[in-house]
């Protein structure tokens, strides 16, 4: 066997000759160890410096534990609980006994009101007026708040605040004394591979400490209109619903609000609020007892590979403006449909489901840049922000300019019988008053036209950014498209009742 270090050759025959080349080399071998060890001020390493997280949490998790709270809920739920009949065999002699009894008891149940409780967790953000955070959907619907301390204290709670669509809750309670609080730290600068400690009460277990890392950012669970969880792999389940997520520096960076199992148990796969989404909100519920988002007056889609291509993009980025809200400020300040929002504020839109966080994070009545593409070419408006109302925002209208008198009466192009608007097709297909364009009055079938879901009854606004009235306005722009070398035209379609969408048609050779 070789000794460890020892050098070796190839060729045993060549040991003599070699012999005081290879003592040579082994001493510019222990030298170059040496100096490497003794000497690294001198000579960079190339490898990065990998940050590890801690062996042990004690010192962490104790200093925190009595910031985490465990909170219970109960309230009265009228309504009829049925006890199930057991099955017995027709003709048994208990079968009349059976029925008597459990007949009785579910018309006793009937409406009777019953106590339900839950369990779930929280954390003190300000211990000197009693501030206590946890998600919205453990306290939801609740006739009683109970707050109970790490040393087994319990204080009634009432609510100042609670945002459905991101699942937050701000809770006040009237402590004897200061509690003690945690702070919250940046979630931005939180990066994949980073460690995290949750604390919680998952089953009951109230002082529960698990630890991870950071799975994921910017994670889209389709729970609202403003997702944008952390990912973490640190145990959470049933229970941990409003307790914090902490750094290595016991700042609180996320709000454990969800899991992924299909158990209910915990698979490694959990979702915590953001810091930076949840200190707005929570800032705001605090402030006013509701949330106060800015508000743009826009309907967007998203920018796929196709409608990218068909704009002449050369990334697929930003939020397609599909509708204009009348009256509002994106209409007052000169957006239209068909812009491509890229930046707003000063920040890049890298996809349609950013920019209605980034809007609602934006105060009411700030004026804000934003930067549209147009035409492939970038403009920017300044837009004066509304407030975000929970009703429901009406669409915008289209225009009513009237088709041109000469237009062919039909044409087929882009697999679709095209026809000019009519009083008989509005009535025929129940097209609104305000809608105009060119009529889809047929679809081939297995056309592309049919595999992006156009059908009869559909009237195609706008073609390439550009409106159209008749037939031959298609026809034109397609031509147009045609020259331009492109090989997709962006149809702004319109249904009956109105409601717009753009899609992408390939135009062929």
């Amino acid at each position: 066997m070789t000794p460890q270090g020892a050098l070796t050759t190839r060729d045993d025959a060549s040991h003599t000759k070699t012999s005081g080349a290879r003592r040579f080399a082994r001493a510019a071998a222990v030298l170059t160890l040496t100096f490497a060890l003794g000497a690294t001020s001198l000579v960079a390493d190339p490898r990065p410096a990998l940050a590890h997280g801690p062996e042990s949490v004690p010192d962490l998790a104790e200093s925190r534990l009595d910031s985490v709270v465990n909170i219970s809920t109960a309230q009265n739920v009228t309504g009829q609980r049925s006890v199930p009949l057991p099955q017995v065999p027709d003709g048994s002699p208990f079968q009349e006994f059976f029925d008597e009894f459990f007949n009785r008891q579910n018309r006793d149940n009937t409406n009777r009101p019953r106590r339900v409780q839950s369990l779930g967790s929280g954390f003190v953000l300000d211990g000197t007026e009693g501030i206590i955070i946890t998600n919205n959907h453990v306290i939801e619907g609740a006739d009683e708040i109970t707050v109970n301390f790490n040393d087994g204290s319990k204080l009634a709670a009432e609510v100042i605040g609670t945002d459905p669509k991101t699942d937050l809750a701000v809770l006040k309670v009237d402590p004897d004394g200061p509690l003690k609080a945690v702070a919250f730290g940046d979630s931005e600068k939180m990066r994949v591979g980073d460690w995290v400690m949750a604390i919680g009460n998952p089953f009951g277990l109230g002082g529960t400490v698990t630890t991870g890392i950071v799975s994921a950012r910017n994670r889209d669970i389709n729970s609202g209109p403003y997702d944008n969880y952390l990912q973490t792999d640190a145990s959470i389940n049933r229970g941990n619903s409003g307790g914090p997520l902490f750094n290595e520096l016991g700042e609180v960076i996320g709000i454990n609000t969800a899991i992924i199992s299909p158990s209910g148990g915990s698979i490694g796969i959990g979702f915590a609020i953001p810091s930076q989404t949840a200190i707005q909100v929570i800032a705001q519920l605090r402030e006013f007892g509701e949330t106060r988002r800015g508000w743009l007056g826009v309907r967007i889609q998203e920018v796929t590979d196709e409608i990218a291509e068909s704009l002449g993009m050369s990334e697929t980025e930003g939020a397609l403006v599909a509708g204009i809200t009348e009256g509002g400020p994106a209409e007052d300040a000169g957006l239209t449909a068909g812009d491509v929002i890229v930046e707003f504020n000063g920040e890049r839109v890298p996809s349609m489901r950013d920019l209605p966080r980034m809007v609602a994070d934006t105060p009411v009545g700030e004026e804000v840049n934003v930067v549209v593409l147009r035409k492939e070419t970038e403009v920017t408006l300044q837009v004066t922000l509304g407030r975000l109302e929970e009703a429901d925002i009406a669409d915008a209208g289209s225009s009513n300019e009237a088709p041109a008198d000469d237009a062919p009466k039909a044409s087929s192009m882009l697999g679709m019988m095209l026809a000019p608007m009519s009083d008989e097709l509005r009535q025929k297909h129940s097209i609104a008053e305000d809608v105009e364009g060119v009529v889809v009055s047929e679809v081939e079938a297995g056309s592309d036209a049919a595999e992006k879901r156009i059908s009869a009854g559909d009237v195609i606004v706008e073609v390439a950014q550009e409106a159209v009235r008749a037939p031959a306005d298609v026809a034109a722009r397609i031509k147009t498209l045609k020259e331009e070398g492109r090989r997709l035209a962006l149809l702004l379609i319109s249904n009956a009742q109105g409601e717009v969408r753009f899609i992408p048609v390939p135009i062929g050779d």
